[in-house]
C-alpha cells in the first residue's frame, strides 16, 4: 500500500504511474489526494481538453478505456478520474485489459469508496504491479484526535487537548465534517491562532459543560447529580445530543475502562495505548477505576446494552427522551 506522502511526492516530482487506486472506507482521504491530482497535473488551459471526470454510474467501462486510449491535446499527460467506481460493479473487473499495457500519457485515478477490490482480483494485482495503490482506512478515535491536533499545528495553531476531544466527541471520526469545522476555526482565529474550549462552544456548538465527555466523566465519578443535569439538558437538544450516540459513547467508555481494570498493572503509557486514549485521559479512568470493579463494570455495561437497543425502538413502543435519566438511576443502583 502506498502512503499519501508517497503519491504527494509524485505529484511534486511530477512522476506519475499510469493509475492509481484510491479505495476504502474513509472517503475523505480518498478526496483529498484526487484534489491534488485534479489542481496540480494540469494547468487551466491543459485541463479544456485533457482533465476527463467521469462517474461509475453513469458510464461503462468500455468508456473509460475509450478515454484512456486517447492521447493528450497540447499537454504531457491527460487525466482521467473515475469517481464512485464502486458503482461499476464486477465490470471493473474488464479494466484488466487496458491495465496490462496503460498509456504513459494517461494518468487513471479511480475513487473506489466505502470498501476495497478484493485483492485476489486480476485488476488489483495489474494495478499493483503497473501504478498504485492507497487503501483509505477508518481512523480510531485516538488517531483522529491525534489528526486535528495535527492539522491545527500544521496550520500553525495550537489547541489543547480537552478541545480535540470534544471535537471528536460531537462530530465522531467523520473527517470531512471534522475538517470543515477546524477551516471554519481556522479562519476566525487566524489572528490569535489559539483554539480553546470557549472557542469551540462558540463556534462549532458544543457547551463545554453539557456534552458526551462530561456525562462519561461525571458518571465514572459517580456523580449521578451532575448525570442527571447534563442527560435533562440533551433531552432538551435531541438533535445535537442523540441519545444513540451518548448511550454507544457511554458503552465504549466502559469497554475501555474494562481494559484498564484488567492491566492496571502495566505502566502508564503503554496501558493509555492499550486502553486506546491520549495519556492526558488516563487519570479519568484511574479515578473510575476505584468506583467501578470488573464484576461492577459487567452489571453496567449489560444494562447500558438494554437501554441501547430501548434508544433504538426495540421492546418499546416509544422512545421516551428520560431513557437516559433512567438509564442513569438503573446504573447508580448497581453494587
Amino acid at each position: 500500500m502506498n502512503a499519501i506522502s508517497e503519491i504527494k511526492n509524485d505529484v511534486k516530482l511530477k512522476f506519475f504511474s499510469p493509475v492509481y487506486l484510491l479505495m476504502g472506507e474513509e472517503e475523505f482521504f480518498i478526496d483529498q489526494i484526487t484534489e491534488l491530482f485534479i489542481n496540480n497535473i494540469l494547468s487551466k488551459n491543459e485541463k479544456e481538453f485533457n482533465l476527463n471526470i467521469i462517474y461509475g454510474k453513469d458510464t461503462s467501462v468500455d468508456t473509460i478505456v475509450s478515454i484512456c486510449k486517447k492521447y493528450p491535446l497540447m499537454s504531457d499527460y491527460q487525466l482521467v478520474i473515475v469517481k464512485e467506481a464502486q458503482d461499476l460493479g464486477n465490470s471493473i473487473e474488464n479494466l484488466s485489459n487496458y491495465l496490462k499495457n496503460p498509456l504513459s500519457s494517461t494518468i487513471l485515478v479511480i475513487n473506489y469508496k466505502h470498501k476495497l477490490i478484493d485483492k485476489r482480483k486480476s485488476i488489483y494485482k495489474l494495478i499493483q504491479k503497473t501504478g498504485k495503490v492507497f487503501e483509505s482506512k477508518f481512523l480510531y478515535d485516538n488517531q483522529v484526535q491525534k489528526w486535528i491536533s495535527d492539522k491545527f499545528s500544521n496550520n500553525g495553531f495550537s489547541i489543547d487537548i480537552k478541545s480535540v476531544s470534544l471535537i471528536n466527541e460531537h462530530l465522531g471520526n467523520k473527517l470531512s465534517n471534522i475538517n470543515n469545522e477546524i477551516i471554519k476555526l481556522l479562519e476566525i482565529k487566524k489572528k490569535s491562532k489559539k483554539i480553546d474550549v470557549n472557542d469551540i462552544q462558540k463556534y462549532v456548538g458544543i457547551s463545554k459543560d453539557y456534552n458526551n465527555f462530561e456525562f462519561r466523566k461525571s458518571i465514572g465519578n459517580m456523580n449521578f447529580k451532575k448525570a442527571h443535569l447534563i442527560a435533562d439538558y440533551f433531552s432538551k437538544n435531541p438533535k445535537s445530543n442523540p441519545l444513540v450516540v451518548t448511550i454507544t459513547l457511554l458503552f465504549d467508555y466502559f469497554c475501555k475502562l474494562m481494559v484498564y481494570q484488567v492491566n492496571s498493572d502495566l505502566n502508564p503509557k503503554i496501558l493509555s495505548s492499550k486502553i486506546g486514549i491520549n495519556p492526558y485521559f488516563l487519570n479519568e479512568y484511574v479515578s473510575a477505576g476505584k468506583n467501578y470493579s470488573i464484576k461492577k463494570i459487567v452489571k453496567v455495561m449489560s444494562v447500558i446494552r438494554e437501554y441501547d437497543m430501548y434508544s433504538k425502538g426495540v421492546k418499546i413502543k416509544k422512545v421516551s427522551p428520560k431513557l437516559l435519566q433512567e438509564l442513569i438511576a438503573r446504573i447508580a443502583s448497581i453494587h
